[in-house]
């Protein structure tokens, strides 16, 4: 017995004539995520045991620890950081929360309204 399992997404824009656009929230994750790792002094994305063990053996998701909320045209996005030793905390965290809105308004045009960061660990070993 099959189930048809549809992601969640926002359907950006209905033309009648060609159809739907959708923007999956896993795309919208994706987005967060490699916005997020443009900044200097951020080391990873910090995710869960389950997502720690699929990159030991090479399987890598990039938005591991980005949880994304699009309610309408509105997102929120909660992000755990790793981040690199030495560099001020909350100066990342800021500076991870602009290029996340940046990023996410220019490509999909919704509004961000909330961008919560949550820095999950620090790599000593990478400075």
């Amino acid at each position: 017995m099959e189930k048809n399992i549809e992601l969640t997404s926002y359907v950006k824009e209905e033309d009648f004539n060609f159809g739907t656009v959708k923007i999956a929230d896993d795309v919208v994750a994706h987005i967060a995520a490699l916005a997020a790792m443009e900044v200097e002094g951020v080391d990873s994305t910090a995710g869960n045991m389950g997502n720690d063990l699929l990159s030991k053996v090479g399987i890598k998701n990039v938005a591991q620890g980005v949880k994304v909320n699009v309610t309408g045209d509105e997102v929120k996005v909660n992000i755990a950081l790793v981040i690199k030793y030495g560099y001020n905390i909350p100066n990342i965290s800021t500076k991870v929360q602009d290029k996340i809105q940046q990023a996410i308004e220019s490509m999909t045009e919704l509004k961000v309204v909330d961008v919560d960061v949550r820095i999950a660990g620090v790599n000593i070993k990478s400075k």
